[in-house]
């Protein structure tokens, strides 16, 4: 789980640890979980670990964000890094608003990392329209810009998930959160893997020796 721990995201804190604490006790004992924040820079709260209460602890401990910058590019760049190290399928569930401040990678660069990622699918769940609505919509030039920046980083956010078979959500309710994260969990617990057994063993037989 990557996490946006910022200072634009402060309304949404408590309800995203209810929606992650929904998604983490539904998972099983043979599935390993990490929680990792980002702001100006990535913060691993817990490591890979299927200990609950281990990832209920890190989660509590996210009360007062000190940073408004996110650093996006480089938060994703490093978790699929940490990813890659580890065998079998991964997952990353990434909950923040998609907007990027001060990565030293480009949008293209994060790009490339994630379409060169193998067994590993990111999901996100954009924030922005969450926040954009908490702080009163519409009004004014200064909220189109803003409108107009939240929709670029929703798109990035797509784009992170489209590129890995992910799925992407933007709950426009806070109360939906729960509904996303079962929606995730479901999408996981239904993948399969294609596999072919022949039927004629006596042709596999002579094929091997």
């Amino acid at each position: 789980m990557l996490l946006e721990f910022a200072a634009n995201s402060y309304y949404l804190i408590n309800d995203m640890q209810n929606a992650s604490y929904y998604f983490f006790r539904s998972l099983r004992p043979q599935d390993y979980v990490a929680v990792m924040t980002y702001d100006l820079r990535t913060h691993i709260l817990a490591d890979f670990t299927n200990d609950k209460n281990t990832v209920a602890q890190a989660l509590q401990s996210l009360i007062i964000p000190t940073f408004s910058d996110t650093n996006l590019f480089d938060a994703l760049y490093e978790t699929l890094d940490r990813c890659s190290r580890i065998e079998g399928r991964k997952y990353i569930i990434l909950i923040g608003s998609g907007r990027d401040t001060f990565s030293k990678l480009t949008l293209d660069k994060i790009l490339a990392k994630v379409k060169a990622s193998q067994n590993t699918t990111i999901f996100t769940i954009g924030t922005g329209a969450l926040i954009n609505e908490m702080r009163g919509g519409a009004g004014g030039m200064g909220a189109s810009i803003r409108e107009l920046d939240y929709l670029q980083a929703q798109n990035q956010l797509k784009t992170f998930a489209a590129m890995t078979g992910g799925m992407s959500f933007s709950p426009m309710f806070q109360g939906a959160l729960p509904d996303v994260f079962a929606a995730i969990n479901d999408s996981i617990r239904n993948q399969y893997v294609l596999t072919y057994r022949p039927t004629n063993n006596k042709t596999t037989a002579a094929t091997a020796r």
